[in-house]
């Protein structure tokens, strides 16, 4: 099986409110379809791309802004968990040959998520 990067991994915990911020991120006709938190700061499924934006945990000085288009995704797939964990689900995203994962607590709306990349990479 195909190894993640670190770097390539990320972790949902809840859906929320899109961010106000996120306006001077988007492209003309892009639009915002669903926002979550992660670990560390935010994750948007935009009509173009995923967003994830990753805020330095300890001083808070560095942001990474991950920008990750639907045309780059060859397939994905859900991995749930039968374990009693906070966390139910894997998301497994293949990008231009590379993978990338996101462990998807419990409550997440699954079926959001996946019907938010089927409309755009389909």
């Amino acid at each position: 099986m195909q190894q993640v990067d670190a770097a390539m991994e990320w972790t949902i915990m809840s859906e929320c409110d899109i961010p106000r911020d996120m306006g001077s991120m988007l492209v003309p006709g892009e639009e915002p379809a669903a926002a979550f938190t992660t670990i560390r700061d935010r994750a948007v499924l935009t009509n173009r791309r995923l967003i994830i934006k990753d805020i330095e945990p300890i001083t808070g000085k560095s942001t990474e802004v991950y920008s990750l288009p639907w045309k780059s995704v060859s397939s994905w797939a859900f991995v749930n968990s039968n374990k009693i964990t906070e966390f139910s689900s894997t998301l497994r995203i293949w990008m231009s040959g590379e993978l990338m994962a996101i462990r998807i607590r419990r409550g997440v709306d699954l079926n959001k998520i996946d019907a938010i990349i089927a409309q755009h990479v389909l």
